[in-house]
């Protein structure tokens, strides 16, 4: 029903940063998951569907910062990038709860990582 476009990730030194945007097609609470293999899924940060509040892992907080504009796309700076970033980050909607605990559409995932 909701579809996104997610775009960034890359290759990055540690220390480094790097870029994602996502962009739904309608106006909702959003934000990224990310994924590492044999890993659970992580909730990264997300946005409320008017950018008034922002959620950051506190394994990210400091480094990486959400942000949107009026419509319906979001980024996420990822700046002084650690090895243990690196995984799959998806881009996640949430029709209904602010903090994105429960996502109802996801992204196709970009990969990001982070290596000397």
């Amino acid at each position: 029903q909701v579809q996104l476009e997610e775009s960034g990730g890359g290759w990055a030194q540690p220390g480094g940063s790097l870029r994602l945007s996502c962009t739904a097609s309608g106006r909702y609470a959003m934000g990224w998951y990310r994924q590492s293999p044999g890993k659970e899924r992580e909730f990264v940060a997300s946005i409320t569907y008017k950018g008034a509040n922002k959620y950051h892992n506190q394994a990210v907080r400091g480094r990486f910062t959400i942000s949107r504009n009026t419509g319906n796309t979001a980024w996420l700076q990822m700046n002084n990038l650690k090895p243990e970033d690196t995984g799959v980050y998806y881009c996640a909607v949430d029709v209904s709860n602010a903090r994105l605990e429960r996502p109802d559409y996801w992204g196709q995932g970009t990969q990001v990582t982070v290596s000397s």
